[in-house]
């Protein structure tokens, strides 16, 4: 009995045996493909380790697995199982490989994968094959990324704006210096760039690298070459930057072009897959950033196989590769000889200074300037008080009422009182009674707060809207459209009537409400030629009352505070001293808004704000420096 139990038990385990020895032993299709498809999950999974573990040398296939991480740095993989063949203890398996690559296309190539049956299950065969199909021994992957050459920000005439640059990197090579502070204090005696930080940056940077201190282009370098090249520490590799004309040539609105910073990175990622990797050379600010995608194109690359020993100098044998696809270029409507101008003309005040030249007739936006001395963006979102040049938006509010026209006698005395705050002229100069048009080009403001006063209150609001200010521009850069309140009262109304009080725009702006002026129809600014429109048309004051305001416009030139200007053509405008700050006496900055009608350029409308300036006499002459210029 007992023998029969034997007999009978070993048959129950032989038949219990049975199915698992089926299982690894090779002879089941749907075995192989299991033991396939769970090496190909872990590893695509981002284990490459319990991937290793499937396979006949783990350690070895660890290490492989690992180098290909390594040679598609932040690659993501997509394996896609076919068919399988199985035959006398060895199968094949054949798969499709697709590698998100960080900041290029997709790379997708048919491999297959070796197995071989192993005492317990199947394993997949540790071999550089596994990677893809043309790997040997003692190779490995390159990957070489590379963006297409970025397609060009155009002027009006289709002209490239950004050239190809030779620049030099001033900077600190740390193992060669002998003495960080004589070293500090000489090179931003040369640049500008504080000592302190130099100093922190250089302490900051391990022995031996390179710490950047400011970039030039080669023909500033070669001014101050004699200060720094044989500085102890001082280096100065040089580099191929995309640039414009000049350092100022329109930056506020076309931006630059430099290294990505995290920042731009950031702003390409979409689902956690960053667009573009660190080094790229993208937009950094202005259109060249807006327009990233447009002007950057999509990047390509080459993937080959190399000698995993670098020493032997192997180029590889490429395997993979997707060319760069090129982007399209984005003009603008920057004309480069009224760009010039006004380069020149602002550089040659030492105060910080902005131009902005507008087209009457289209909004297009000619020219963008500010000097050395200025925040650049400040002349297009830059919020300042525009003084005397609001009396044209004041004029338009008290002319299109019918109170007011042109030759109607106004009272300018020196001073007016407004509930016991005292009002002036400047200098409190005293006109008497003179026609309106007179006390516009003298620039009376006890005039203009004496009429403003009997205005509705929302009368000046409504004025300045009707020219666009105020409105949401929608502009890829963006424009501060300016701020006008509708519901002032006593000293805060009768100060926005001179625009002082509650009232701010930007140099961008006024330049844009000169244009309205010009050109009969205010228009929506225009950064893009072609573009969507920025936002609705403004309404407009009416022709009847810019018929009676441009002759007042021309007498400022003729006749008024800017005379200066009265032999550069046929030009209109209005001067502006705007007080700010808690001085005694207070602050101004200077503006001159306007226009020139049939020009050498055409017709062009602008605004000038010299911050600081402490009369409209200095915004003047900026203009009377750009239209000479012309």
């Amino acid at each position: 009995m007992g023998a029969r139990r034997t007999a009978v038990l070993g048959t129950v385990l032989t038949l219990l045996a049975a199915p698992a020895l089926s299982a690894c032993s090779g002879s089941s299709e749907d075995d192989v493909r299991a033991a396939a498809q769970a090496f190909l999950d872990d590893w695509a999974g981002g284990d490459p380790g319990a991937a290793a573990q499937a396979t006949t040398d783990p350690d070895a296939a660890t290490a492989l697995l690992e180098q290909t991480a390594a040679d598609l740095p932040g690659a993501g993989l997509t394996a896609e199982l076919g068919d399988v063949a199985v035959e006398d203890g060895t199968a094949t398996a054949d798969w499709t490989a697709t590698w998100d690559l960080a900041a290029a296309p997709d790379w997708t190539y048919d491999a297959t994968l070796e197995l071989r049956e192993g005492e317990e299950a199947w394993q997949v065969v540790a071999g550089p094959t596994l990677v893809h199909p043309e790997l040997g021994e003692g190779q490995r992957l390159q990957l070489d990324r590379a963006l297409p050459e970025r397609a060009a920000v155009t002027d009006a005439a289709g002209q490239p704006l950004f050239a190809p640059t030779e620049v030099v990197n001033v900077g600190v090579d740390t193992a060669q210096v002998t003495d960080l502070p004589a070293l500090a204090s000489a090179l931003s005696a040369a640049t500008g760039v504080a000592a302190e930080e130099i100093t922190a940056d250089v302490q900051a940077a391990p022995a031996g690298q390179f710490v950047p201190v400011i970039t030039l282009r080669r023909p500033d370098f070669e001014a101050i070459r004699a200060q720094v090249f044989d500085l102890p520490g001082a280096v100065f590799p040089t580099d191929t930057r995309l640039l414009a004309p000049s350092p100022r040539f329109a930056s506020a609105l076309l931006g630059r072009v430099g290294a990505a910073t995290a920042e731009v990175i950031e702003e390409s990622t979409t689902d956690g897959v960053a667009a573009y990797a660190a080094g790229d050379q993208l937009g950094l600010s202005g259109l060249q950033r807006a327009f990233q995608e447009q002007l950057t194109g999509t990047p390509g690359f080459t993937v080959s196989v190399v000698s995993a020993d670098e020493s032997t100098g192997d180029e590889g044998r490429e395997v993979g590769a997707v060319a760069p696809v090129p982007g399209q270029p984005l003009q603008t409507p920057i004309v480069r000889a009224l760009q010039q101008a006004a380069d020149g003309a602002v550089a040659t005040q030492p105060l910080a200074t902005h131009l902005v030249v507008v087209r009457p007739g289209t909004g297009e936006i000619l020219a963008v300037s500010s000097n050395e001395a200025a925040a650049a963006g400040n002349a297009m979102t830059g919020q300042y008080p525009p003084g005397s040049s609001m009396k044209t938006i004041t004029a338009t509010a008290l002319l299109a009422t019918g109170g007011l026209t042109p030759a109607t006698p106004v009272a300018c005395p020196g001073t007016t009182v407004v509930e016991g705050r005292e009002f002036e002229n400047q200098d409190q100069f005293d006109l008497g009674t003179v026609p309106f048009t007179e006390a516009f080009a003298q620039s009376c403001n006890t005039t203009f707060i004496q009429a403003g006063l009997q205005l509705p209150d929302d009368a000046l609001a409504a004025a300045a809207a009707s020219y666009g200010v105020g409105t949401e521009w929608q502009l890829p850069v963006g424009v501060f459209s300016g701020s006008v309140p509708s519901d002032s009262t006593g000293t805060t109304k009768a100060a926005n009537a001179i625009g002082q009080g509650q009232v701010l725009m930007s140099p961008a702006q006024l330049a844009l409400v000169a244009a309205g002026i010009a050109g009969g129809t205010p228009v929506a600014p225009v950064e893009v030629v072609g573009a969507e429109p920025a936002g609705p048309t403004p309404a407009g004051p009416g022709q009847a009352v810019l018929d009676q305001l441009r002759p007042m416009m021309r007498q400022v030139v003729l006749d008024g505070t800017a005379t200066a200007l009265a032999d550069r053509g046929e030009v209109y405008g209005k001067t502006g001293t705007a007080e700010y700050g808690t001085n005694t006496p207070p602050d101004s900055h200077g503006w001159f808004m306007g226009y020139q009608l049939a020009g050498p350029q055409g017709d062009i409308a602008f605004a000038v704000l010299v911050e600081a300036g402490q009369s409209s006499s200095a915004a003047v002459a900026v203009t009377d420096a750009f239209l000479g210029a012309l």
